[in-house]
């Protein structure tokens, strides 16, 4: 028997099967094999169509049951991991009225600019713990305004991964983790943020109704069925953002945990148990999967653009066959490059530096003694001291990392990367194999709890090798100190 979980990405659906009993992926695959389109009508914004992504699973869940000799009888329950912070509005019938207005677009940011000068930091900060800033809520004030006869004729709004559940089941609902990531939840009052609402002037009635995150939230309908290939009454038993989901399938659940991705992007997602939002125009906080008002989690995430974009810029630039190739010359260049330095900030506004447009600098470049290998090891250099900022922050807003755990993705399979990183923050860094797909499948046997057996299953299954802080240190801290001074200067100068 199976578990079946899938990501519902931007670029790509992803679908995967593991066992029931023992958590042992026994497939994977993603839909389509090329990126799916994002339609941009204007400069900033981005859409998608959200039956485009229904389309995509249904193939991918055929896919997985074809390649794998796997029947619909054999799934016993479905796990949802889906693109956070995304706008699905649907009328009485369920239909969508309009493209969904998903993560990257950012035409309500001077409404959730606007909304937090109007509310105030202090209301912002202890209620919802963020800034109304571009999140699903602000999106949805931007229908109401520009889009009238649309606005009047919605039902109910929905996340991404709610609008996936509601076409299984034709059941609408969501959870408190995604109402959170919308800024619709006042955890100060365990409740729908209601005073948010009103401030836009959107209606209670269109929220949708509240499950749980881990249970049985709807079950495969017989429209879901004939379209996707799983049987009736196939029960969905959990859903989440992928942030809060990429945290779960590296077993971070507890206060101290943290769990760092460094794709394109780098993501640093610290849970806590408490309801703090000193940093709140920097660090995103909201619910993670194991909420609740009498053991709060917090999922702290905080983003930064500059990560492995920058590595493939090199890769694209330089004369380099591959990664692989970089990482060699890399290696041949001792800690600190020799004086030469890489701000790797040049993927768009930075959250973390206040949203300022820092840019990508390579600095202390010398044309008689520096060449490829330099300019490698200070881009490796300078992407992982952007990691231990960014952590420097998450301990100014009170996280104290316990156990660090970071996915096998490029910049982590690099072990100067990964060892830069662990002995800056003289913190051991786990490295497991496994992707947000995996990660839902599993989670869909957590309805029964055991998330002892789940973390056993996680390490048995994709723990690949631990990286360990250096025991001299001092290169390296010489290292991030030049390097976080240039970068105070190139802040410095943005003011």
């Amino acid at each position: 028997m199976y578990y079946l979980g899938l990501d519902i990405g931007s670029s790509s659906i992803k679908a995967a099967l593991v066992e029931a009993t023992t958590g042992k992926r026994k497939g994977l695959v993603q839909e389509p094999e090329t990126e799916m389109s994002i339609l941009a009508l204007k400069n900033g914004w981005a859409e998608q169509d959200p039956d485009v992504w229904w389309q995509h699973v249904c193939a991918a869940i055929n896919r997985l049951k074809a390649q794998y000799h796997v029947s619909g009888e054999q799934i016993k329950g479905i796990g949802i991991s889906y693109q956070m912070h995304g706008l699905v509005l649907v009328d009485k019938a369920g239909n969508p009225l309009r493209n969904s207005i998903i993560w990257c677009d950012s035409r309500a940011v001077e409404i959730g600019n606007k909304a937090f000068q109007g509310l105030g930091a202090d209301t912002c900060a202890g209620h919802v713990l963020n800034s109304p800033a571009n999140f699903t809520a602000s999106k949805l004030k931007w229908v109401k305004d520009n889009e009238p006869e649309i606005y009047k004729q919605a039902y109910k709004f929905m996340l991404p991964g709610d609008y996936i559940a509601y076409k299984f089941s034709n059941q609408i609902n969501t959870t408190i983790s995604g109402l959170s990531e919308g800024i619709f939840w006042d955890f100060k009052d365990d409740a729908i943020a209601k005073f948010l609402l009103e401030y836009y002037g959107i209606e209670m009635s269109l929220v949708p109704d509240i499950v749980d995150t881990f249970g049985e939230q709807s079950v495969v309908d017989k429209k879901g069925a004939e379209e996707s290939g799983l049987i009736i009454g196939t029960p969905i038993f959990y859903r989440a953002g992928d942030q809060p989901n990429n945290a779960l399938s590296l077993n971070v659940f507890n206060p101290g945990e943290v769990a760092a991705t460094g794709g394109t992007s780098g993501v640093v997602y610290a849970v806590t148990d408490k309801l703090s939002g000193k940093e709140h125009t920097r660090v995103n906080n909201f619910a993670h999967v194991n909420y609740k008002k009498s053991e709060p989690r917090i999922g702290k995430l905080l983003n930064i653009n500059g990560a492995g974009i920058q590595y493939r810029w090199l890769l694209n630039n330089l004369d380099v066959s591959s990664y692989e190739e970089m990482n060699t010359l890399a290696a041949e260049v001792p800690i600190g490059s020799d004086g030469v330095c890489l701000i790797p900030f040049g993927n768009g506004a930075e959250r973390m530096l206040n949203n300022r447009e820092v840019g990508t600098r390579l600095l202390n470049i010398n044309l008689n003694n520096h060449g490829r290998g330099h300019i490698c090891r200070a881009a490796l250099e300078g992407i992982a001291f952007s990691f231990v900022y960014g952590m420097e922050i998450l301990k100014s807003d009170g996280i104290e990392a316990k156990v660090i755990r970071a996915g096998n993705d490029n910049l982590f399979r690099s072990e100067l990367f990964a060892n830069t990183v662990a002995t800056l923050i003289d913190q051991e860094i786990e490295i497991y194999n496994t992707t947000g797909a995996i990660g839902a499948a599993r989670a869909a046997g957590l309805y029964k709890g055991g998330t002892e057996t789940f973390g056993k299953w996680i390490v048995e299954n994709d723990l690949i090798t631990t990286f360990k802080p250096t025991a001299d240190k001092t290169l390296y801290l010489e290292a991030y100190k030049r390097w976080k001074e240039e970068l105070e200067l190139v802040i410095e100068s943005k003011k």
